[in-house]
């Protein structure tokens, strides 16, 4: 009984240590929001983006809608540089998109590759649809099914952060889920 304790009070600890809003400077590898230009309209929707801090099913948006999706799973994911494999806090905000998607079946996204200001256009673009596929292929693989997702890449033409500095390009390297 004691081991059960400890072990739930390990996963609490270890899931609470996961939430962070942005991704540590620098890195910008993990999940999270970016709560600047990506929140109102476009492509990446309405919102203000990141891990929900409110549980599945509790939100205080429409059902099925983007503000719920950014509420209650989060609606980004990030990249380290010049890569596209998913981190552990990416995983765990991908997970919540899977509870999410599984609750809503008639809801389809598309997912954003997107990319830092640095590197060539053609690069980018390759990158960036990297970053969409590899995002795409998890919620496959997950079990929701691949028609509902449609995936882009943006490249470097969407920044959520303007600036040339190591946090903004971290900002950058994202894949973005939006319902449509």
């Amino acid at each position: 009984m004691k081991a059960w304790t400890l072990a739930c009070i390990a996963g609490t600890i270890l899931l609470a240590a996961c939430s962070s809003e942005t991704p540590p400077a620098g890195t910008a590898d993990g999940a999270g929001g970016a709560g600047s230009a990506g929140g109102a309209g476009g492509a990446y929707g309405s919102g203000s983006g990141g891990v929900g801090a409110t549980p599945l099913g509790a939100s205080s948006a429409t059902p099925g809608s983007q503000e719920d999706l950014v509420q209650a799973a989060g609606d980004r994911i990030f990249f380290g540089t010049d890569q596209s494999t998913l981190s552990t806090q990416a995983r765990g905000t991908l997970d919540r998109q899977v509870e999410w998607l599984r609750k809503y079946p008639q809801v389809n996204v598309w997912v954003a590759g997107n990319c830092d200001e640095r590197g060539t256009e053609e690069y980018n673009l390759a990158l960036g649809q990297r970053r969409a596929n590899t995002d795409r292929d998890y919620l496959v693989a997950q079990g929701i099914a691949s028609a509902r997702i449609e995936t882009i890449s943006y490249g470097k033409s969407r920044p959520i952060d303007p600036a040339s500095t190591p946090n903004a390009w971290g900002q950058n390297r994202n894949a973005i889920t939006s319902v449509r």
